[in-house]
């Protein structure tokens, strides 16, 4: 199977530089594109919604991508296993939405997150994105807009990735802990086909014990073109690949009593590996009257491993608890659709129309290791799942001081799954289909003042894991309500401060999340989740940018117990300053507050606050070719002890008669200092 996502990495990065060797043809037809300069506020359904520009996350320090989702309010990613390389813990609206079960992700529209996934529903990993490549991320909380379906619980974000760079960098980066990051970029064609080419190299030992001996790379191509004067063509490629070694979540009881290092590892052979390989096609056609014709299509490859042991010898005394999940998928999908603008009953408005569908061939596996050595296995099943999702929007505008947005949503799914292990106990198998239909409202009004008031309804949903959908009375799609009234204002004019507040509600019904670490089902029931966020973010004066936000959110199951793991109060906060000589300096600081372990609420996680400082300086000499800039990163400035990912569970170590229940966590990294230089031509 490896050739297939070697052929779709491959194929999309010969495509891309086939299409920038067509810029220099001779014979190629003159192809006559206007260029139009439109600057404008991006019209917004929700006063959560907003988009946030490459120049508010380029300070951010490097490493983990996942670093610019704390510039939404609300949002925190975590690492979840001590070490890099695995996909990220995120929190968003009262979710601990593991790895990605309520928050959908997007690349250029093709969904990043992975259904029924061998660790776990919705898994997303963004470390195959390079974060100078993006342009921009379009932010979506709530399920109020009709284009976007599964996973979307809490909300959607969407990386857009450039057309070109309007200078090539090289770039060299280093840090403690052996750290190390390398960047080309660049764009060969700026013309009749708009390239982009990209590649980083990046590892790391990490503050632990055992090192990490994280390694990344990242490749990416990409072409732009117009066919037509009113259509345009873009294809992307990417190929990533990486392994890490990891100290896992590590016993609370274990560093008090000091038998184990706050970094340090109960079972240093924990870590894993994995490969993506994405293709993705971006096509629409403007027709003279108004409307657009889209079409887009992508298609990826993706190998995991994973070796992990959480509760270490509670259930294997001799050869104690670790287990492998593997994943081996093909993927591919897309979307097609009209979008018409026009006039109706005297109101300007426009109407869209379309079908998204999506299929998964997954091979996903659990079993027993120990020392990254298999020694059998308890589940291995086969997976076909697929989706399709017919949609409409309508958006007018009765009045000047009135806009109305908003649609319906219907899915359909089905789900296939066969058993490959005969030895196997009570594994899954079977087909099963489901659907929904989800309806979407939003009304603006304003603005009056310089402020327009949001208010929002939608139904969304994530899907459950195949293995639980093909179980008797299973719930394959789990529902979500979602209510919000909120306010956006600019109160000094168009160049200050934007001010946001929020008020939001989101109810969903019973659903059954299907556990990978242990391949069985569980059975969760409803739940309420309510909350408010206010934001601030802008040129405060001068030099001086400011943006900050803080959110409160109760998280609750119908019965009253507790959500465990839900964030209840986070912050953030960024002050940038540009100064005259080149240099832009940013300060800002992280807060996650206390939450519940258990349902019961008597074991809490801690609250922490994380403060780093970015710099950026514009080298003042000379080249014959080009510039040279100088950057520094310190991360945890004040060296603070903080936790990551926290979990309350039951576990056994070797020298333990029983398992103790107990705080498992993950430390949260030390002061680190990582500089280096970039050349731009």
């Amino acid at each position: 199977m490896r050739w297939i996502g070697w052929l779709i990495g491959a194929g999309a990065m010969v495509l891309s530089c086939g299409l920038v060797a067509f810029a220099h043809d001779p014979d190629a037809p003159d192809l006559d594109v206007p260029e139009v300069t439109v600057e404008a506020d991006r019209p917004v359904a929700a006063s959560s919604q907003q988009f946030i520009p490459d120049k508010e996350y380029l300070l951010q320090p490097q490493g983990r991508p996942a670093q610019v989702l704390r510039l939404i309010p609300g949002f925190i990613a975590v690492e979840h296993s001590g070490g890099a390389g695995k996909a990220d813990q995120y929190f968003l609206r009262g979710f601990d939405a593991d790895h990605g079960t309520d928050v959908a992700f997007f690349a250029d529209g093709m969904p990043i997150n992975l259904r029924s996934h061998a660790h776990g529903q919705g898994y997303t990993d963004l470390n195959f994105i390079i974060p100078e490549t993006i342009e921009g991320l379009d932010v979506y909380k709530g399920a109020y807009l009709p284009e976007y379906g599964d996973f979307s619980t809490a909300g959607a974000v969407n990386f857009r990735t450039r057309e070109v760079v309007k200078e090539g960098v090289v770039q060299s980066a280093g840090g403690q802990f052996h750290t190390q990051r390398h960047l080309l970029m660049v764009s060969p064609t700026t013309d009749r086909v708009r390239s982009l080419i990209a590649a980083e190299g990046y590892y790391t030992n990490g503050p632990f014990e055992h090192d990490n001996r994280y390694f990344r790379g990242n490749l990416l191509g990409k072409a732009t073109m117009n066919p037509s004067a009113r259509s345009e063509l873009s294809v992307t490629g990417t190929f990533h690949k990486s392994q890490w070694n990891a100290s896992g979540e590590i016993p609370l009881r274990a560093v008090q009593d000091g038998s184990l290092d706050r970094f340090g590892a109960v079972d240093p052979s924990e870590g894993g590996r994995t490969m993506r390989s994405t293709g993705r096609l971006n096509y629409h056609y403007d027709t003279t009257s108004g409307g657009r014709f889209f079409a887009n299509a992508y298609a990826q490859y993706y190998r995991f491993d994973l070796f992990t042991n959480f509760t270490f010898f509670q259930n294997d005394p001799v050869n104690g608890d670790g287990f492998q999940q593997s994943d081996r998928r093909i993927m591919y999908g897309g979307d097609i659709g009209y979008k018409q603008n026009g006039r109706w009953f005297d109101m300007d408005g426009a109407a869209t129309v379309g079908v998204q569908s999506r299929v998964d061939h997954i091979h996903a596996r659990l079993g027993p290791q120990v020392l990254r050595n298999p020694l059998g296995s308890t589940s291995d099943t086969d997976i076909t799942e697929a989706s399709y999702a017919p949609f409409f929007k309508l958006e007018v505008q009765p009045a000047p001081w009135m806009r109305l947005a908003g649609g319906v949503r219907s899915e359909v799914f089905t789900f296939d799954v066969r058993n490959r292990c005969q030895t196997c106990v009570a594994q899954a198998s079977g087909t099963a289909d489901s659907g929904l239909v989800l309806p979407k409202a939003n009304l603006i009004l304003g603005p009056w003042l310089r402020t327009e008031l949001f208010l929002n309804y939608g139904e969304g949903y994530h899907s459950n894991d195949a293995r639980s959908a093909v179980t008797p009375a299973a719930s394959p799609l789990a529902r979500a309500k979602s209510y919000e009234v909120g306010l956006r204002s600019r109160p000094w004019g168009s160049d200050g401060i934007e001010l946001t507040a929020t008020v939001w509600a989101l109810d969903m019904k019973q659903e059954l999340v299907f556990v990978g670490d242990e391949g069985t089902t569980e059975i969760r029931g409803a739940s309420r989740r309510r909350g408010m966020e206010v934001g601030a973010r802008g040129q405060v004066w001068g030099p001086v940018y400011f943006n900050g936000s803080i959110t409160w959110t109760k998280a609750e199951f119908r019965n009253g117990d507790a959500i465990p793991l839900a964030p209840e109060v986070t912050a953030y906060g960024a002050l940038l300053l540009r100064w005259p000589e080149g240099l832009t300096s940013q300060l800002q600081a992280t807060y996650l507050g206390v939450r519940p372990l258990t349902e019961d609420r008597s074991i809490r996680a801690p609250s922490w606050i994380d403060i780093d400082l970015s710099e950026r300086y514009q080298i003042p000499i000379k080249l014959a070719h080009g510039r040279l800039e100088a950057f520094l990163f310190v991360q945890n400035l004040l060296n603070t002890k903080w936790e990551q990912a926290v979990f309350a569970f039951e576990s056994r170590l070797r020298n333990e008669a029983t398992g103790v229940t107990d705080i498992h966590f993950v430390p949260g990294n030390p002061r680190m200092v990582m500089g280096g230089v970039a050349w731009y031509f």
